[in-house]
Formats: C-alpha cells, structure tokens, sequence
C-alpha cells in the first residue's frame, strides 16, 4: 500500500499543500499567501491564475521536502475557501473576471432585492441560506451583468462556473484537455443554488439569479471512490494520482476534527471563524440566525447535515492591523502586544468589513472602534481584536445552543490562529466553558486528506479516524461571571453602534 496521502487546501489568504500517513500526522507541508486584490471599498477579489500557479508551486515543494513522487501518494483531496467565485474559458483556461472572494460586499443590493420580493423566503426554504453577499450566485449574477460578452459566451460553452474547489481540480486533471468540471455537495450547498433535499441543482433557484444550468459543475460526494479525475503526468506531481477528496474548508475541518457524530461541533480559527454542528441526517432549520448546510457525504454513506455559524471577520482583522495600520510586523505579534496591558482599557473593535455575518446577517453592519479615551494604546487596541473573535465566537455558540438544545461542554478547536495562547485563554474566559486543540491543528487539510484516503481504503471507516484524534492542549476558564457578563454586554452595545451605517437601498 502507498503510503501517504496528500492535500491541497486553497484558502482565502494562502494556498497549502500537506502530506499525512496513516496515524493522521504531518510529513510534509509547503505554504504560499497569495495577493489580495481591494479595487474599491467593500470589495476582494483574487487572481485565479496566480492561485492555480501557487497551487502548482507548493504541491512540488511539499512532494521534494518529503522527497516523494506521485507513486507514493494514495490519492489527493482537496479543500477551498467557500463561496469564492470563478468563471473561466474552458477552450482557454483563461477567467473572464478575478476570483469574486466570499468577503466581498458588491452584491449588497442584489441580496437586498431577493429579501424584499419574498424570494428570500423561498432561498432560505429551499437551499438552507439567507440571500447574503457571502454566498456565490449574486456574485455569478453580478459578473453576468457586469463583464461584457460573459453571457454570451457561456451560451457557447465558453464560459462555466465553479468555486475555487473546482477551478483547481479542473486545471489539475487536465483543464482545456479534458479537465473535470465537478463539485461537491458542501461546495454546491454555498451558492444560494443547490436543494438540500435534492442535492441537485434547483431550476427555480437558477432563475432568481439568471443563471444557466449548463455553466454549473457536477455535483459529486465529498469522498468518492469513483475519482473525480486524475492528475495529469505534465503537471506539479509528475504523475497520475487519483483526486477523489473534496470539501468545503469549514466541511474538511469537521471532517478533521472527527465530529462524526450528532452533536458534535467544532470552531476554526482563520480568516473567518466557523463553527459546524453535526445534526446527522436530518435537515436542521435555523431559527436563531445560523445556517442550514451540508456537512460531509463520504462515498455511498447518507448525506449529512450541520447548523453553521459563520463569521467573516477574524484573522483578518488582525491581518488588517498588520498590512494597513502597520501596529505590528508579523502576525504573531499581536499576541505580545495584547499582554502589554490587562485588559482591553475599555475599547471594543468590531470587524463588520464585510457587513455581520451569523447570527445578525447585517449587510448595513461597518467596523467601528467605541469607547475609545486617551488612556488607551495600541496594547489595548490589540487585546480587543483577540476578544473580539472571542464575542463573535459567543454569538454564534448562543444561537447554535438555541437551535440545537445542546449544551457545549467542551468546544474543539482548530486552524492558524489556535497557536495564540492568548486567545485561546480568552475564548475560554468569555464562553464559560473549556476550549481543547487537537495535536494536529490544520484539520482543514487532514479532512480533505481522511475524505481522499477514505475513498481508495486508505482509511477503512470513521472509527479508525476518530482514533487518530489527539488532544495537544487545553484551556480552562478563569474569568467569574460576573467578568463574563459585563464584558459581553459591552459588546453587545458595540454591535449596535455599527448597524445601519450601509444604505443598501441605494
């Protein structure tokens, strides 16, 4: 048996390829940033051919690090930043338009428009969404609009949709020779366009956005034995390797962190946070401002679903302390200057850059700094950027508690950020409950590798997976509560102080 299994996880600030055996652990990895394209306020773009190119570039410095070659890999998976939007030429190779990434705002008044004609209701029903900037068919519809001859390219077959999921394995099993056109249910369950019944596109839907059936990918399992593709001998692993591994980011991480079973959830600390609940296989409507999505569906297993919280302002907030206000050199930092004070001096930040994502779903919603005095610094501005991932972060456990009817007793934690002990501390603090990081903490990538390395036997079932999950630290909460209830009620008015700064109806 080969003995490895890779991964490449394509994420919103940097693409990564990773290597893992059989015990789940790391061998390899290799990591790129790429640029982050800001035209106009509100808006983020990517550019697909740099992403496809540092794809290319980390998969051969991961597979040389290893000192590996393509025989060695059982299969690959694949895991994406969500609802990030491609159209592209597949007689070319070439996109009509950058990537439209999932923070972007510009669709603002498309989303506003769903909502006031009832068909909002109808999406919701249907796909488990509320109509959002987040999701990918505004975007799909506003490049239809915006970018000239795309339409009528694509009523020639000359231009087709996917996210970056399926942009990469398109390029990779051969793009405009052949490459594979295909998605897969967690994907396809971000675009405001898939039935969660059906897991099939939904006509009625396609038309609230005018969008034709023929550009949208196939939807496939999320691990699937029938392999999507395989990777072409020309390319970065030099070799034929089956793809047959593909998840949503948030979905890998689930996967990752073995929440196999109803009731289990987990909080990925990234450019965002998101945290998924496992329902099992029963569709879950939220009534507390969550979503209902898919979770994972591996091989010929049932569809499952999740409630989602989703937060589109976390790590970079403190990427934007960095790059635009330049308070630190490296994103590490922020953890040393957030212990240059003991508190946060009385100061909230909160990052609504993209509007408030759950439990508000707040288009009208801008950052705001309140409370500030002249007793404060740039320790104390710090501090509040770690807790207020931590408040965002409450937000959503509230509304999950209110939905599910489960009390967390433990939140499992993975992603970049869960290397802050700071933050990590705090989170604790501020939920009132224990917070446990897993010995391997980029459980995005370990997912789309358990999906992969499930579909050709590498893994033989969950269980033997669930035994590879190791608990590397934990943090218990010292905060009383009445600390805890007066710092969130703080937030809870800083929240309000950023609503309605946004006039979406012009």
């Amino acid at each position: 048996m080969t003995q490895y299994i890779g991964a490449i996880d394509q994420g919103t600030t940097s693409t990564r390829f990773m290597i893992f055996d059989h015990a789940g652990g790391e061998v390899a990895r290799h990591q790129l940033e790429h640029e982050q394209i800001l035209p106009q306020p509100g808006w983020v773009e990517h550019d697909p051919i740099e992403i496809a190119e540092r794809t290319n570039t980390v998969i051969d410095g991961g597979m040389r690090r290893a000192n590996l070659t393509a025989s060695d890999l059982a299969a690959i998976g694949i895991t994406n930043q969500r609802e990030t939007t491609v159209i592209w030429n597949p007689k070319t190779g070439r996109p009509w338009y950058n990537a439209i990434v999932w923070q972007d705002t510009r669709t603002d008044r498309i989303a506003a428009e769903l909502a006031r004609s009832g068909k909002g209701e109808v999406i919701r029903k249907k796909s488990g969404l509320p109509p959002s900037t987040y999701f990918s068919a505004g975007k799909i519809q506003w490049i239809f609009e915006n970018v000239s001859g795309v339409r009528e390219a694509a009523a020639r077959g000359e231009a087709v949709f996917g996210n970056t999921d399926s942009w990469l394995i398109w390029n990779l099993t051969g793009g405009t020779e052949g490459g594979a056109h295909i998605t897969d249910v967690t994907n396809a369950s971000r675009t405001m366009l898939m039935n969660l019944e059906t897991l099939d596109w939904d006509d009625e839907l396609l038309s609230f956005f005018d969008i034709p059936r023929e550009i949208l990918p196939q939807i496939r399992p999320s691990s699937d034995a029938n392999p999507y593709g395989m990777t072409v001998r020309r390319g970065a692993f030099g070799g034929e390797v089956p793809i047959c591994g593909d998840l949503g980011d948030q979905h890998a991480a689930t996967v990752g962190q073995v929440c196999f079973a109803p009731g289990e959830a987990k909080n990925t600390y990234g450019t965002g946070n998101f945290m998924l609940l496992n329902t099992g296989t029963k569709i879950v409507p939220s009534n507390a401002g969550l979503l209902t999505t898919t979770c994972y569906k591996l091989t010929n297993q049932p569809m499952i679903y999740a409630l989602e919280g989703s937060i589109a302002v976390t790590g970079s907030a403190i990427q934007w302390l960095r790059d635009q206000l330049g308070i630190i050199q490296v994103t590490s930092d922020i953890e040393t200057l957030a212990n240059t004070v003991q508190d946060n001096g009385g100061i909230y930040f909160v990052p609504a850059f993209s509007g408030l994502f759950a439990p508000h779903w707040r288009s009208d919603a801008r950052g705001a700094i309140v409370g500030l005095t002249r007793y404060n610094t740039k320790g104390h501005l710090a501090r509040s950027a770690l807790e207020a991932i931590c408040y965002q972060t409450k937000d959503v456990l509230d509304a999950m508690v209110k939905d599910s009817g489960v009390q967390l007793e433990v939140l499992k934690v993975d992603g970049g950020a869960t290397v802050n002990d700071t933050l990590m501390q705090l989170q604790a603090d501020i939920l009132g409950v224990p917070v446990v990081r897993p010995v391997v903490a980029e459980t995005t990538a370990l997912g789309a590798a358990y999906a992969a390395g499930l579909a050709v036997g590498f893994w033989s079932d969950t269980d033997e997976m669930r035994r590879n999950w190791q608990a590397d630290k934990r943090w218990e909460p010292v905060w009383n509560a009445e600390q805890r209830e007066a710092g969130y009620a703080g937030w809870q008015k800083a929240i309000e102080r950023t609503l309605n700064w946004v006039d979406v109806e012009n």
